[in-house]
């Protein structure tokens, strides 16, 4: 197989390939109440996220997308139309960023739009 037909391998961090979900309706995690991460995906001594908490939410999504290594915990921690909706305010490594967006074209949109809605909102 040439170099032009292999799929980009994007990382998470060295060696870690990213892990994309297939489709985002797959995505079926829970959208309120507090969701305790399992020890694999955060070690901290907190790990119990309030969804309600914009900042928590994010920061739950952010370590689920870097950490998961099996799709089925990408399944059970988020939720599709939420990570469409906080996609552009995610803290992401750049290779997760990428291999997402290239899988998931609707998240590359979801952070234009609110690149330009800001721009308009400067002005």
């Amino acid at each position: 197989m040439s170099t032009a037909a292999r799929a980009a391998v994007h990382l998470s961090r060295p060696h870690r390939p990213v892990l994309v979900a297939g489709t985002l309706g797959e995505l079926n995690g829970p959208t309120h109440g507090l969701v305790e991460l399992p020890l694999r995906l955060w070690w901290g001594p907190q790990r119990a996220f309030d969804l309600s908490e914009p900042t928590m939410l994010t920061w739950m999504y952010e370590n689920v997308l870097r950490e998961a290594i099996r799709v089925e915990e990408l399944r059970s921690f988020l939720h599709g139309p939420t990570l469409v909706r906080v996609w552009p305010e995610l803290n992401l490594p750049r290779g997760v960023r990428l291999g997402w967006e290239a899988r998931h074209p609707r998240l590359r949109l979801a952070a234009a739009r609110r690149a330009a809605d800001e721009l308009v909102g400067a002005f």
